[in-house]
């Protein structure tokens, strides 16, 4: 092992002992950037950027169950990434495709009990990839441990625009009032009805925006940007996260 390992070593325990024992968010936003430029950096094709991405989400994962982070919603496919070439498109599409069947079969998502769910625009998407979101929620319906949420072919405005629209229907047909529309109403026709609001959102790459995730959901989220590209980011950068988490007084407007 050499210097820059153990002192990696060392950080990584110092960085654990300040956060064990601290409050951990129930709900952790994800937004996964730098794909592209971390293979640019690393002389790889470009679609090879969103390979080694894929693979880290693996990793990820195993870091929130450790410390029994509940719920992750992972920004996988926006609405404004169908603007990108159809090549890019075409590659990302194949990935979510596979992605979705290899959770079907991944003993580590029976074991840990993991309800995965799928938002956004499924009208976008393939009949395959409906077809594999359909086997992959109705397989995991029951699990109750842990819920990863994707969100594939989705926009903060899209889900805002769309919840309106149920409910002028429902206005429409006398279901309900005008005067009923309160926050509450408007979170059960959102996407993610059901679903808690994310406490904290993180995002790779050094950007800091949110680029329409959770538009709705993250009004008192706790926002932290990493200047890592998503394939590089590591335990000791996610864990700087629930430390900074941690070091926030979270007031909710009190």
């Amino acid at each position: 092992m050499n210097v820059k390992s153990i002192l990696y070593k060392v950080y990584e325990r110092t960085l654990w002992r300040q956060i064990m024992h601290g409050p951990n968010p129930h709900h952790i936003g994800l937004i996964v950037d730098g794909n592209r430029r971390f293979a640019r950096i690393k002389g790889l094709v470009s679609n090879e950027g969103h390979v080694v991405g894929s693979e880290k989400l693996e990793e990820f994962l195993r870091w929130c169950w450790r410390m029994e982070i509940k719920i992750v919603t992972l920004f996988g496919f926006s609405t404004e990434n169908y603007k990108r070439t159809d090549g890019e498109v075409e590659f990302l599409m194949d990935l979510i495709l596979q992605k979705l069947k290899d959770f079907q079969i991944d003993p580590v998502i029976k074991e840990q009990r993991v309800k995965i769910r799928v938002i956004g625009r499924r009208e976008y998407l393939s009949d395959e990839i409906n077809h594999e979101i359909d086997a992959v929620e109705k397989l995991t319906r029951d699990h109750d441990r842990f819920q990863l949420n994707i969100a594939i072919s989705y926009g903060g405005r899209a889900e805002i625009i769309d919840a309106v629209k149920k409910i002028a229907c429902e206005i429409e047909n006398k279901k309900i009032g005008v005067d009923d529309i309160d926050e509450d109403l408007m979170s059960q026709y959102l996407y993610t009805e059901g679903i808690p609001d994310p406490d904290l959102i993180i995002r790779t790459s050094g950007e800091r925006r949110l680029s329409g995730f959770l538009l709705w959901q993250s009004h008192y989220s706790e926002l932290y940007f990493s200047e890592v590209y998503w394939p590089a980011f590591r335990k000791i950068d996610f864990w700087r996260a629930i430390r900074t988490y941690q070091q926030r007084e979270r007031r909710f407007g009190k």
